[in-house]
């Protein structure tokens, strides 16, 4: 179906055409606040945190995405987009997400996997509306869904970013939306069940496993799921005060969607008051010159504090 790269005029030679333009210059990570350094080499070790945004909200949200002519889907990146520039990571934000690779009907009961990962690209820059952001996002993913057929490990291949066995390429952070019927599996005799395994594994920086639920009558009951994350970058505690700015970021922009990205209130009222009244108090002192400076001076202030611990030896 998709043809020969060695045809110009073919299927897969027109697709990875357009994501050679439309990835050019993709940053190479994406510079969040993190609790550590990112190390050389990726253990892979992660967790997870829940999250969940309330029913009223994820009304909102719907109320938004149809009043935008948008998905539930790209209302959420374009808040995570947002909320990722006000962090500081710059306003060129590359997501990656799953596409089930289902684009022909026949294949609708065929059992198999055909998931593919595609990198949908934002740009955040000019400070523009919350509703001229879903815009952009629109756009961007309804071209990114037309050329989705390019294999992921392909399009690496094809757009050759510098490799490191620090991070993922292209992306870091990923963003799946289930908002599908649940499949029943009826076997004679068998009664069938999920389970969710966490397999203390992460692929990814920040995996934000997403759902919407729906009540008995079909109202929205809310957005839920997982954020995996990798603790080579992240706590927990850090996570989960990420997902609560995500959801702030959320409540505002439906509840007026012309504001602007510089206005959004990022910080929860007690983190602004700390920042205020707690750390905003006294005169900074002056950097030292090096680190036995540095190290002299943290020994002054602190004299009885543990400097290095090794074993049970500090």
């Amino acid at each position: 179906v998709l043809g020969s790269e060695d045809d110009p005029d073919s299927v897969i030679s027109r697709q990875l055409a357009y994501w050679k333009e439309a990835l050019a210059g993709l940053p190479d990570v994406l510079d969040l606040p993190a609790d550590r350094p990112r190390p050389a080499v990726a253990s892979y070790r992660g967790e997870r945190v829940s999250w969940r945004l309330p029913e009223d909200t994820h009304t909102a949200v719907i109320t938004l995405a149809r009043e935008c002519g948008a998905s539930v889907f790209m209302v959420l990146q374009a808040a995570l987009a947002a909320l990722y520039t006000r962090l500081g990571a710059g306003t060129d934000i590359p997501i990656g997400t799953g596409v089930a690779g289902r684009t022909d009907e026949a294949l609708d009961d065929l059992v198999g996997f055909f998931v593919n990962t595609l990198v949908l690209r934002t740009d955040t820059s000019g400070d523009p509306t919350f509703r001229e952001l879903v815009e952009r996002v629109k756009e961007a993913d309804l071209s990114a869904f037309a050329h989705q057929d390019v294999p992921f490990e392909r399009m690496v291949e094809l757009l050759n970013p510098e490799r490191s066995l620090a991070r993922h390429p292209l992306f870091q952070t990923l963003l799946t939306l289930q908002n599908t019927p649940e499949p029943d599996l009826n076997l004679p005799g068998v009664t069938s069940s999920a389970v969710e395994v966490d397999s203390g594994q992460a692929k990814f920086d920040l995996l934000l496993d997403l759902r919407e639920t729906l009540d008995d009558e079909g109202r929205p009951a809310g957005i839920e799921g997982e954020i995996e994350f990798a603790r080579d970058l992240y706590n927990a505690a850090s996570v989960r005060v990420l997902a609560e700015r995500l959801g702030r970021v959320l409540e505002q922009v439906t509840a007026d969607s012309e504001q602007r990205l510089t206005g959004l209130r990022i910080l929860s009222e007690e983190e602004a008051e700390r920042q205020l009244t707690v750390w905003g108090r006294g005169e900074a002192a002056a950097p030292p010159t090096d680190l036995v400076r540095a190290f002299a001076g943290r020994a002054a202030r602190t004299p009885d504090a543990v400097a290095v611990v090794s074993g049970d030896r500090e």
